[in-house]
């Protein structure tokens, strides 16, 4: 017999021993193998990778046994000590060349598993919308607290004496805006009420004159006028309209969108003050390593509200400047409309009236113009 039989023939008749429980022999690689399975215990095993090692654990890859190949077989959980696995020299060689396959293959390598990327954006998602939710809380605690201080005196609070003088200003300009725009509506249903009467009055004024000739010259008349009553007070509507129409742009825009700005500062300034008071609690604690990590996210959290607050003071104070400077300009306009469209009506001056209307670019609707075209709404 060849070396190299001899070789394989005493691998394929190498004794595997297994250790019962009450054996007090143990090899140095027990170890190594208590250690591992420990391992395997906690990060649980691979099932893609289960292979039987012959020769004592840790051994060269020609001992390597994938569990794929042993089909139909049942293997005994505890052989016989001193059992012997005896394969023929054919069958050694082909386990050798497949647990080389497999040693060369991908048997080591990790896949990331789509599933659980998914699972990971998922959590991660959710621990954002907690943190929002838990800054949110914290905030809203904080500004409670500071409010509710304010209000029962036990606070203080930053004012800038000149910027509240001129926001509180703004909100009773807006409330006695808002009563001279309800009752420049009223007026203008008021008049309109008027329009129709007399437009239906001579209506039947002229039906009577053609149906009473011995008063016909007198229904005429009384038909006549009227119907430049309605002419003239279509016109005058038509001013009213454009007068109610931009006080009502002045109010419930323009200054509307100015006291926004200033709801936005006034949450500003309460934040503010409340990281404010804050900061000074912790200032008069204990210096100890808690609460300094809390007193430098304190200064960063006042810092961060501190810049927001000075920059939304700013933004209203332009905004109330300029609104201020609209304002008089958009009133001088509609107050010398409304006067003298007023004044031209009353005095039966048609032409004034006109040219009115003209001077301020007020255009009157025709009959048919309410409603929109069907090819307009398309």
């Amino acid at each position: 017999m060849s070396d190299g039989g001899l070789m394989s023939k005493a691998a394929a008749t190498m004794e595997i021993p297994i250790h019962g429980n009450g054996d007090s022999r143990r090899l140095p690689e027990d170890d190594g193998l208590e250690q591992d399975l420990q391992q395997v215990m906690v990060s649980g095993p691979n099932l893609n990778e289960t292979s039987i090692v012959s020769g004592g654990y840790g051994g060269t890859a020609e001992g390597i046994i994938p569990t794929s190949t042993i089909k139909g077989t049942l293997v005994p959980s505890h052989p016989p000590r001193g059992l012997l696995i005896s394969p023929s020299p054919s069958a050694a060689s082909r386990i050798a060349s497949q647990a080389a396959a497999v040693s060369g293959s991908s048997l080591h390598q990790q896949h990331p598993n789509p599933a659980m990327t998914g699972e990971e954006a998922t959590r991660g998602i959710a621990v954002e919308k907690f943190d929002i939710v838990k800054k949110w809380g914290i905030n809203t605690y904080k500004c409670t607290k500071q409010l509710l201080s304010e209000r029962f005196g036990r606070g203080s609070r930053t004012v800038d004496l000149e910027l509240e003088t001129q926001i509180e200003l703004l909100r009773d300009t807006k409330r006695k805006y808002e009563c001279v725009l309800g009752l420049a509506r009223a007026l203008t249903n008021h008049f309109y009420s008027l329009v129709q009467t007399q437009h239906a009055l001579a209506d039947a004024f002229s039906d009577l004159s053609q149906k009473s000739p011995e008063l016909q010259e007198e229904f005429g008349y009384n038909a006549e006028t009227q119907k430049l009553l309605c002419k003239n007070g279509e016109t005058l509507l038509g001013a009213v309209n454009f007068f109610v129409s931009s006080i009502n742009t002045l109010v419930n825009k323009t200054m509307e969108d100015t006291l926004m700005t200033v709801k936005q500062y006034e949450t500003a300034r309460l934040e503010y003050d409340a990281y404010r008071t804050d900061l000074e609690e912790l200032n008069m604690g204990p210096r100890d390593a808690a609460t300094l990590c809390r007193l430098d996210a304190a200064q960063a959290n006042f810092q961060a509200h501190r810049t927001k607050y000075e920059k939304l003071r700013a933004d209203v104070a332009v905004k109330l400047k300029f609104l201020e400077e609209n304002k008089v300009k958009v009133m001088h306009k509609q107050l010398l409309l409304f006067h003298n469209a007023i004044s031209a009506y009353f005095a039966g001056n048609q032409q004034q009236l006109e040219q009115t209307l003209k001077q301020f670019n007020v255009r009157l609707k025709s009959p048919g113009a309410d409603k929109p075209s069907w090819l307009e709404e398309q």
